[in-house]
């Protein structure tokens, strides 16, 4: 099925409450044939008046939609407003807020913040491949400065100096990045030797060459290593970490410019919305992000009392 290729364009496709329909047909069956997600059988029949489907085959709840089964089910919003979010989070560049979207979209800003993160959720990464080729591996701390948390909130000093050391009271996250390629994040507590070797042997296939800054936590790791001394330069012929600092800079300016403030217990799904718009960003047009985020949907759930830790996630 023809995919719009412009915002402009996905507006006016979306519009149409049957063309989302055939649209979710082809994006979540290739060979276009409606099947039951809690049986798997291909006899069922639509019920226009209702947009529902009904399985012929005996078991409980044989009235489903084309929601059932993804990150949409149990959702009153129509596919309508749903196709339109999730076009516009996969191709911000420095992600859509719920309030924005919530005017764009005529709906609550709750409704909207919750929309947001259900297509996170689908935005995760869905491959364990190692990286391979040359690596760039670094970490940064993301949290708000120190000067601006009420006093009642600083990290306490120690040292010394009797000041909070560097990343005090922040999330700290490791990044590592192919040349030109693919990007993998991960949220830490602290950045030890341990840690950062564990991470580096977790996700590095064999004959890469690693490139970190001059990070103690990175001696002795058990790959080809060549290190750029900060303090005295950035580049040393092709031995640098721009390409993980630009990846940093995208992700910092998306949090303070965009959402402004994010719980340490959501960051995860704002690095990983970040981190599919980088490793989705060659030889792919806007509506090719768009299909890509689609074929992601079929078998997560996010409901709203997971989301606000009222109940534990689904693994």
């Amino acid at each position: 099925m023809e995919t719009p290729k412009t915002l402009l364009e996905a507006i006016r496709f979306f519009e149409d409450a049957e063309t989302c329909r055939l649209f979710m047909i082809a994006t979540r069956w290739e060979d276009g044939i409606v099947r039951c997600p809690r049986c798997g059988s291909d006899n069922v029949s639509y019920m226009p008046n209702a947009k529902q489907y009904h399985c012929k085959a005996k078991h409980e709840k044989p009235k489903f939609s084309l929601k059932v089964g993804t990150i949409f089910e149990d959702s009153p919003i129509g596919l309508e407003k749903w196709l339109p979010a999730a076009w516009l989070i996969s191709n911000c560049k420095n992600g859509i807020s719920s309030y924005e979207l919530a005017r764009a979209l005529g709906v609550t800003q709750k409704s909207a913040w919750h929309m947001l993160h259900r297509l996170r959720e689908a935005m995760k990464e869905t491959g364990n491949e190692p990286l391979s080729g040359v690596v760039e591996m670094d970490e940064t701390f993301i949290g708000g400065k120190i000067k601006n948390m009420h006093k009642s909130k600083r990290p306490k000093g120690n040292g010394l100096s009797g000041k909070p050391m560097a990343g005090e009271g922040k999330a700290i996250v490791v990044g590592m990045i192919e040349r030109g390629g693919r990007v993998r994040t991960e949220i830490v507590v602290e950045r030890t030797k341990e840690v950062l070797h564990e991470i580096a042997y977790k996700n590095l296939g064999d004959g890469v060459q690693l490139i970190t800054d001059e990070w103690r936590g990175y001696a002795g790791v058990n790959f080809e290593h060549a290190v750029v001394n900060h303090a005295i330069e950035y580049v040393n012929g092709m031995i640098h970490t721009n390409g993980i600092e630009n990846f940093w800079s995208l992700l910092k300016r998306g949090l303070n410019g965009t959402y402004i403030s994010v719980e340490p217990f959501h960051l995860f799904r704002y690095i990983d919305e970040q981190a599919f718009r980088y490793n989705n960003r060659k030889d792919m047009n806007d509506g090719a992000r768009f299909v890509k985020i689609l074929s992601q949907i079929v078998g997560k759930r996010l409901t709203y009392a997971e989301l606000t830790g009222r109940l534990p996630q689904h693994a």
